[in-house]
């Protein structure tokens, strides 16, 4: 096993300068030309915010968030009941209890990122599903960087409260012809007794954008938290480690991530899970391609109470001699009495199961694509039909160009 860690690998230099030039290389959000209305945007825009998954028209929606640079130009519910969606600065002036919950699970000093984010934020948003209200149609978020080498600094705030259920899904992107940027994005989820959050984050970033995201999780009794993360495009680099505490009896979170890295992107992405109470569950699952990029696929289950299970699962592929795919499972027992395993296979496609493609009259290419395809395969658990098709969909876009 590596014995290089998820911290070591922040503290590399960006151009020898460290995390603290890579800030300074950007110019904040709020020094950006606002977006005053959604409607806006261009049409080459509104396309790349589809394949995020971002409807602008909100059809089969249960709401709407859209930040661009540090402005938000659309928040709205549409008349559902029982879950609130606002702007993270409102939410904040509204409620002052929600100071309980910022800053939390997430430490605002923990690196130079979380701690620009706490000293110059530009938004974020706040959802919260009402306490027994189970909100099915899946509320959408955007968070957009619209102008050149700008730096976008949010806050996210998430709460399911007791009994209750809901999804989002969130495109996370870059304006079509923007070459440079950063975006820090700093998400804390509440899943209170019994409640259940499905969480869908789509990037779609540009070739030299640079991506870091710092996520708490916190799952009690009964609880479930699925988090789903799919980056098929280009992006210079990205470093995320979410961390989810089952401070629940039979809590459960589950980590998917579907993930490809074209040449010139470096992608340090993987999950954290501590079960810290009896019959609580996870999994940590990645299917991770390489085109020519590096990827670093790290999971750590962390098991501190009896009755506990877990699982932990890297698949990779290399599909280019400059590739590079490093897995770093970890499993750590503090009890005997606890069931967790860990699998993790990487290579290239087999030359027999091109063949038998080819036999039965596909192309070398048609056959390459059709196993990559299977690979990739996006039907997710948690998520509704429709949502699986319109990933599926973005799915094949993203292995245009591959």
């Amino acid at each position: 096993m590596s014995s290089v860690t998820h911290e070591e690998n922040m503290k590399k230099p960006v151009s020898q300068g460290g995390d603290e030039a890579l800030i300074r290389r950007f110019s904040p959000a709020s020094q950006a030309e606002p977006l005053k209305n959604a409607e806006l945007l261009e049409k080459d825009e509104v396309e790349k915010l589809k394949d995020t998954g971002f409807d602008l028209s909100g059809e089969g929606r249960s709401g709407t968030f859209l930040m661009a640079n540090c402005g938000v130009t659309k928040c709205a519910c549409g008349g559902v009941r029982g879950v609130e969606l606002m702007p993270v600065t409102e939410a904040l002036k509204k409620y002052g209890w929600l100071k309980e919950y910022w800053w939390q699970l997430v430490e605002a000093d923990k690196d130079a990122f979380t701690k620009e984010t706490e000293r110059g934020l530009d938004n974020g948003y706040f959802i919260r599903a009402l306490p027994g209200e189970r909100i099915v149609y899946p509320l959408q978020t955007c968070l957009y960087i619209r102008s050149d080498n700008t730096a976008q600094r949010v806050h996210n705030i998430v709460i399911a409260e007791e009994g209750s259920e809901l999804h989002v899904i969130t495109g996370c992107a870059t304006h079509p012809h923007l070459t440079s940027g950063l975006h820090i994005g700093v998400s804390e989820f509440y899943v209170k007794k019994g409640a259940k959050i499905v969480f869908t984050m789509i990037h779609n970033w540009g070739e030299d954008v640079y991506v870091r995201p710092r996520t708490g999780v916190r799952v009690e009794e009964d609880g479930v938290f699925l988090s789903n993360y799919i980056t098929l495009k280009g992006v210079k680099s990205i470093q995320t480690y979410p961390v989810a505490y089952l401070t629940g009896t039979n809590a459960l979170a589950r980590f998917n991530s579907v993930i490809v890295a074209p040449k010139g992107s470096h992608i340090d992405t993987g999950a954290k899970v501590v079960l810290e109470a009896p019959g609580a569950k996870s999994e940590i699952i990645s299917r991770t391609i390489s085109y020519g990029g590096r990827i670093i696929a790290r999971g750590h289950l962390v098991g501190l109470a009896k009755g506990v299970k877990a699982h932990l699962e890297c698949q990779g592929l290399i599909l280019s001699e400059e590739g590079v795919i490093h897995a770093i499972p970890e499993l750590e027992a503090h009890v005997a009495d606890v069931d967790m395993s860990h699998e993790a296979a990487v290579g290239k496609i087999a030359k027999e199961e091109i063949e038998y493609l080819m036999a039965r009259g596909l192309s070398e290419e048609e056959a390459t694509s059709t196993i990559v395809r299977g690979f990739l395969n996006v039907e997710i658990e948690g998520l509704s039909k429709e949502l699986n098709e319109e990933l599926k969909s973005i799915a094949t876009e993203g292995q245009k160009g591959m």
